[in-house]
């Protein structure tokens, strides 16, 4: 009886595991801004067990349900970096729903695809594509996910953090206008050390490059810098950045804040003297913890209230 117990515990825990990280198409049907291509989505696992994703044609989001125990009804949608050129899909994806779902949020990995000539007519708009899709179909599906549609945010990281940033100030015009009516406008926004300027003295040359091509118009630059696009309807902000990141300047995290002040949009930002760049869930440098900021920050905006 006791072995017979012990299976059936592990048959619950396995099926909760399985639940819990549903990987769900991001579409149905055709995938707008798609062609028939020969590129393959490609995951390498680094030495130090990182994954790394690549040519992604097929976007998905995984869900990590928040334990009904500790759910709050609010959902976070996560952005991985890697310079429009790869997903630290583990990194800054999957290790982070996990300690969202440790503060009763529910999360989804967005494996949004990345821009490429061949499989794509316009480059340019298949990640925001997919962003937006993400927030929609969360929102759509909320009772589905028990979660509040008016409690859904969009999280990313370097490139990540300008793909975010980018739904987060473009929402007013969704670049897929047959979806629906559905709001794609990010409820919140977290942004951890983002992308978020174009401009030539803070981009992140690759991440611009790969998204816009190295012949971008001055149009094309200005429509991507997003700390421009920022409005008195841009969600509440919650950023951390370090001073010395030497790949993306600490100045893209601080051009936003000042946009956000600029229009009364409530921010909150953490800065932190090292770390560099990339630093995921933990900035070894200091013992100060990021995602504890993070939901005091969530706390005190009433989104972790059940």
């Amino acid at each position: 009886m006791k072995h017979l117990a012990l299976t059936t515990l592990l048959l619950l825990g396995t099926a909760s595991m399985l639940r819990a990280q549903q990987v769900l198409p991001l579409y149905k049907g055709n995938i707008p801004d798609s062609k028939p291509s020969e590129v393959k989505e490609t995951s390498i696992t680094l030495a130090n067990g990182g994954v790394r994703i690549s040519n992604v044609v097929q976007p998905t989001l995984t869900v990590f349900l928040a334990p009904a125990d500790k759910a709050t009804g609010t959902a976070v949608i996560i952005c991985p970096g890697g310079g429009y050129a790869r997903l630290s899909i583990d990194h800054e994806g999957y290790n982070v729903a996990k300690r969202l779902n440790e503060m009763g949020v529910t999360a989804f990995v967005l494996k949004y695809r990345l821009p490429n000539d061949q499989s794509q007519p316009d480059k340019t708009t298949a990640p925001l594509l997919d962003a937006q899709q993400a927030i929609r179909m969360v929102r759509e599906q909320a009772t589905a996910f028990r979660v509040n549609p008016n409690r859904i945010g969009l999280m990313g990281f370097s490139a990540g953090g300008h793909l975010a940033s980018t739904a987060g100030t473009h929402f007013a015009h969704p670049v897929n206008s047959k979806a629906g009516a559905t709001s794609v406008r990010p409820d919140f926004l977290m942004l951890l050390y983002p992308v978020v300027s174009f401009s030539d003295s803070l981009a992140h040359a690759g991440s611009r490059d790969n998204l816009l091509g190295k012949n971008a118009s001055a149009a094309q630059l200005h429509l991507y810098s997003n700390e421009l696009r920022v409005t008195a309807q841009t969600p509440p902000t919650f950023l951390v950045h370090a001073q010395d990141d030497k790949t993306v300047p600490v100045l893209n995290s601080l051009v936003f804040y000042q946009a956000l002040t600029h229009h009364k949009v409530p921010a909150e930002m953490h800065l932190y003297p090292k770390g560099g760049h990339g630093f995921g869930l933990h900035n070894q440098t200091t013992q100060d913890d990021w995602t504890e900021r993070l939901r005091n920050w969530l706390a005190a905006n009433g989104w972790l209230s059940r």
